[in-house]
């Protein structure tokens, strides 16, 4: 296999992993999004950890980078938040499609943090994943799930600009294994006071439930860095697309769940609006080759 082939298999498998995520997410019942948020990171700390201590790096980290640091944590951590929260209150594919504006805020956002100039098409292509996400929003007070398709925009926000600050973190020199143990660690010590606010105590299947939702997003997210690691965004980022269609099948076997026609037309408009994206980027990095 390829670097590119071995990257697009490592982002299909973190789409699945973050698919089957929000699967158990929403199997574990009523328990409150951030005892739910604390589970996910208990077990993500833990692993990052694990590979910290078997590749024998230790946990310093340059003073230049503790801002960044912690509002990538800070980003991070709401976007988790608001992710569990709309899983829980919309279509599985809902969500994930929303999710997915993340590429294109991060377009935005570079712009501001890393002053990055975006290309005209990539202007274009932010409006129009906007205005197509509205198919799956659809903001009108009659749509009970509104404010679920909103929260989850917020997520999205949050998880883009996220993004963003690992990519400063990165060119500051920072590892990728440090940078995902400090968020994990980050986030569960602040969704430990919000947990015990309003703690559930989870029945056996709600904790298995639990678990499985932190090893499975774990697992997507070294998934992902790994990808990154073998090819560049440009050419593999669009193979993440493939969680809308996961979670509408996770979706459909799991809870019986079928998106209406406008839901369906804006999946299939956000993927189309990705491979543009996509293709730019290829024609990029061949340029500069």
């Amino acid at each position: 296999m390829t670097n590119r082939q071995k990257g697009m298999l490592c982002i299909v498998l973190s789409a699945l992993s973050f698919a089957l995520m929000n699967v158990f997410v929403r199997l574990a019942g009523d328990l409150p999004s951030p005892e739910k948020s604390l589970f996910r990171n208990l077990i993500a700390v833990m692993a990052a950890g694990f590979v910290l201590m078997k590749n024998h790096q230790n946990l310093h980290y340059p003073k230049a980078a503790w801002l960044n640091l912690v509002l990538r944590s800070a980003f991070g951590t709401l976007g988790i938040l608001c992710n569990f929260y709309a899983v829980d209150h919309l279509l599985l594919a809902d969500a994930s499609a929303i999710q997915k504006l993340v590429p294109f805020i991060t377009i935005v956002v570079s712009v501001f943090l890393l002053k990055e100039k975006p290309t005209r098409l990539q202007v274009i292509l932010v409006i129009l994943a906007f205005a197509c996400s509205l198919l799956i929003i659809k903001p009108s007070f009659s749509n009970a799930d509104l404010g679920a398709s909103l929260v989850q925009v917020v997520g999205a926000i949050g998880a883009g600009t996220a993004y963003v600050y690992v990519r400063k973190l990165t060119l500051q020199g920072v590892d990728k294994s440090k940078i995902i143990f400090f968020f994990s660690a980050f986030s569960l010590l602040a969704f430990i006071p919000l947990t015990m606010l309003d703690f559930k105590m989870p029945t056996l299947t709600q904790l298995v439930c639990l678990i499985m939702a932190g090893i499975m997003a774990t697992f997507g997210q070294y998934s992902v860095t790994y990808a990154y690691s073998f090819a560049p965004a440009s050419q593999i980022s669009i193979c993440d697309y493939t969680q809308i269609i996961f979670s509408a099948i996770l979706g459909f076997f799991f809870f019986g769940q079928v998106a209406d026609w406008m839901s369906w037309l804006g999946y299939a408009a956000l993927i189309a609006l990705a491979f543009i994206n996509y293709l730019a980027g290829l024609k990029k990095t061949k340029l500069s080759s």
